[in-house]
């Protein structure tokens, strides 16, 4: 089976499971193989959307309701639960709908409102917002990349075509990693 033809049988659900898991890549990679005519535009998103809106529902009840599972136990020993809980009380609404855009507390941070009072339906709604927003933000991300790879370098292999996306991706996960390891210069 070609690569074409898997993507085309298993991609939406690819997309899917990899933002509700991983997040940025997978919606970025949804939007290059959109702009390769695999998938179209507006189901590679849906499914970014989807995935992110699910996997973020899943951590909230995870945190509400299986405190005690060991993956959430090692996740609320993390030290970025000390971060999300001084934003969380601080910006509530805010941080619920900006969570998935900052490094290292999109896993955290649904655990961490899960095991608070806030209602389930408001985080239900927050985040099947800030989900919209997020998927069809990544995803045209990764088609307008796609489109720039493809006036670049011309009509690629599609192996090669997704072998520099995700390299883009990677570097930009390093960035963003590097970013927040480096001191601010602030004392606490």
């Amino acid at each position: 089976m070609s690569i074409e033809a898997l993507i085309e049988n298993y991609g939406l659900l690819a997309i899917f499971l990899g933002a509700a898991f991983e997040g940025e890549t997978a919606a970025f990679l949804g939007g290059v193989i959109a702009h390769r005519e695999l998938l179209s535009y507006w189901s590679a998103s849906l499914a970014a959307v989807a995935g992110s809106f699910a996997g973020d529902q899943f951590w909230f009840f995870a945190g509400r309701y299986a405190g005690q599972w060991a993956p959430v136990r090692r996740l609320m020993e993390r030290p970025a639960l000390a971060r999300a809980t001084r934003l969380l009380e601080k910006y509530q609404t805010g941080f619920i709908l900006a969570f998935r855009f900052l490094v290292g507390l999109r896993t955290i941070s649904p655990i961490v409102i899960g095991t608070t009072r806030i209602a389930t339906g408001k985080f239900v709604v927050l985040n099947a917002v800030a989900a919209l927003v997020w998927g069809q933000l990544f995803t045209a991300l990764g088609y307008l990349f796609g489109h720039a790879i493809q006036q670049t370098l011309g009509h690629l292999p599609l192996h090669r075509h997704l072998l520099i996306a995700v390299a883009a991706a990677a570097v930009v996960a390093a960035a963003a990693l590097l970013f927040r390891m480096k001191p601010s210069g602030r004392h606490q």
